[in-house]
């Protein structure tokens, strides 16, 4: 019974429903990468803007209001001058801010991705 249709090998590989799950991850995760774009485009604009006005500006309601103008020429939502951290350090003008930025993904599912930022030379904490 080795014949033609005796013996069946089986086929290895994807079946269709483990195609169609991966794709909807795909999907998925493209959807996701699709809206961290405009979160990133606004922290660049925003560590554009704060470097910029530390060089402009010399007191802390220049600095506010020169960033406010940044902010609205570069379309900057999620964060204001009253919003900035204006220090003092060794003749130097230290600007630092944090803020979160929420992207809805469904209906009550929100990813939130906490921002900061300074204009100090200390190194970062971290590995």
């Amino acid at each position: 019974m080795h014949g033609k249709f005796g013996s069946r090998n089986r086929q290895a590989g994807l079946g269709i429903i483990s195609l169609i799950f991966i794709g909807l991850i795909i999907v998925a995760l493209l959807i996701i990468g699709a809206k961290l774009v405009p979160a990133i485009t606004e922290y660049l604009a925003i560590e554009k803007a704060v470097k910029q006005i530390r060089l402009d500006a010399s007191t802390v309601p220049e600095l506010r209001k020169a960033f406010d103008r940044y902010a609205q020429i570069d379309d900057i939502k999620s964060i204001a001058g009253k919003d900035l951290d204006i220090t003092k350090e060794s003749d130097k003008i230290v600007i630092s801010y944090a803020y979160a930025y929420q992207i809805p993904i469904a209906d009550n599912v929100r990813l939130v991705i906490d921002f900061s930022g300074t204009t100090s030379g200390r190194p970062k904490a971290g590995p």
